[in-house]
């Protein structure tokens, strides 16, 4: 029979275990100060270098950090969506989001990326 410091030490590391594994699916809400020609997106994770293509565009459009895990676009012309995002993770490289926010995007929404980060 397993003594109770081993069976407390067996339960310690599994729960260890299980916080350490618990990811976050990252979501982009889309900021009240966004309109056509601006887009403020606030991410649930710290991510980093966010950048956006518009419909049709060859390049990625840098957001500035406005505040923490708040990213701004703004543009003289009107933004053509749907977006996709491509971003920076702590440890984990840059990944892309294809057209995770719509054209049709809404101030308040909240769009999933499909992407678990810790």
């Amino acid at each position: 029979m397993a003594s109770l410091p081993s069976i407390l030490l067996v339960a310690t590391v599994a729960a260890l275990l299980v916080v350490g594994s618990c990811a976050t699916e990252l979501t982009f809400k889309v900021g009240e100060g966004s309109s056509s020609s601006s887009l403020d997106l606030v991410t649930n994770v710290a991510i980093f270098e966010v950048e956006v293509k518009e419909k049709g565009a060859k390049d990625w459009t840098g957001l500035k950090e406005s505040s923490a895990n708040t990213w701004t676009l703004k543009s003289t012309a009107p933004l053509k969506g749907p977006f996709s995002i491509r971003f920076l993770v702590k440890n984990g490289g840059y990944r892309v989001v294809d057209d995770v926010i719509p054209a049709s995007f809404k101030a308040g929404s909240v769009y999933k990326s499909g992407i678990q980060l810790k």
